[in-house]
């Protein structure tokens, strides 16, 4: 922030914050003396608006690519107060967290095709982090001189590298703990100690159930979204349990009508095949048989249900 403010300042342009926490924290770090803006650079988004555009700049929240931010929104046009314009650039002065990537760049060609022009972390240097240096973290642990250290924050190669940090400035390897969501610290007489781990991971919410979603039904889903379903109703003799009629295909999600002819009419050759030398496990041998042939002719596994009447 004091960086755009100095900026602002030394250009002449205006500067106004956009978005309730960007103000609210705007308000609190100038209150506390750690943003210093003057008061003729500072203003409301009311009266930035009706400056010309090149006379004011505007911080807003969406370095991550959020949808329901400041930024999101404009990517999209959906901002209520104001849009982007052709010609305005945007600085987003953060490269994505581990895991936003998609979201980030998605935001970014949004915005290009709205006729920004996007100066990011990949094609300038522009990123400010917000988070401390190794050297910041160490002056850290030398002021405050804590007896134990267990870091926190980050994905589990940023923790052993915190840790390392601390080891250097001389906190007893003993005394520093890596652990990971679901270990238990336990402090004893004075001395750390890990207990047991309890069981975590990610909770499904799933209509009016939550955390109830079995991983295979999760595993089932997946498949269907990827590969599609075919179902077969097959009408057997009761007695000889030769198959009567032609195998009921259908098929969602798997292949497009006008691809499904040749292919169809394989498998239904196939089925025919497989129940001429049928030994008692009907449903199962037509199941692997058209798993079978589907990989082979479209390297693809739909979920394959087959159900068999006998008349």
């Amino acid at each position: 922030m004091q960086q755009v403010a100095a900026a602002a300042e030394k250009h002449g342009r205006k500067l106004a914050f956009v978005g309730t926490s960007m103000v609210d924290n705007a308000k609190m770090a100038r209150k506390l003396g750690y943003l210093d803006i003057p008061d003729d650079v500072l203003v409301s988004l009311d009266q930035a608006l009706a400056l010309p555009d090149d006379q004011v700049v505007l911080m807003c929240t969406g370095s991550q690519g959020e949808p329901s931010s400041i930024l999101g929104r404009l990517s999209t046009g959906t901002n209520r107060l104001f849009d982007i314009k052709p010609g305005d650039t945007v600085v987003l002065s953060a490269h994505p967290i581990p895991g936003n990537e998609e979201m980030v760049y998605r935001t970014i060609n949004r915005l290009f095709q709205r006729g920004a022009n996007v100066i990011y972390e990949a094609i300038a240097p522009v990123h400010v982090s917000g988070h401390a240096s190794q050297e910041e973290m160490k002056l850290l642990i030398h002021l405050t001189r804590p007896k134990y250290v267990i870091p926190i924050h980050g994905e589990l190669r940023q923790l052993h590298q915190h840790a390392h940090l601390a080891r250097q400035v001389g906190i007893p390897a003993e005394n520093v703990a890596v652990i990971e969501n679901g270990q238990v610290v336990e402090f004893v007489d004075g001395k750390m100690r890990l207990g047991e781990r309890i069981p975590g991971g990610y909770v499904f919410v799933d209509g009016s159930g939550v955390g109830d979603v079995d991983p295979e039904i999760m595993r089932e889903r997946e498949t269907l979204a990827r590969d599609g379903i075919v179902l077969v109703n097959l009408n057997l003799d009761r007695s000889s349990g030769r198959l009567i009629g032609e195998p009921q295909i259908i098929s969602h999600g798997f292949i497009v009508p006008e691809e499904s002819n040749e292919l169809l009419a394989a498998a239904r050759r196939r089925i025919t095949e497989v129940v001429s030398h049928a030994d008692g496990r009907l449903q199962a041998d037509v199941e692997q048989a058209l798993r079978n042939l589907f990989y082979n002719e479209t390297r693809r596994r739909p979920a394959i249900f087959v159900v068999a009447n006998r008349v």
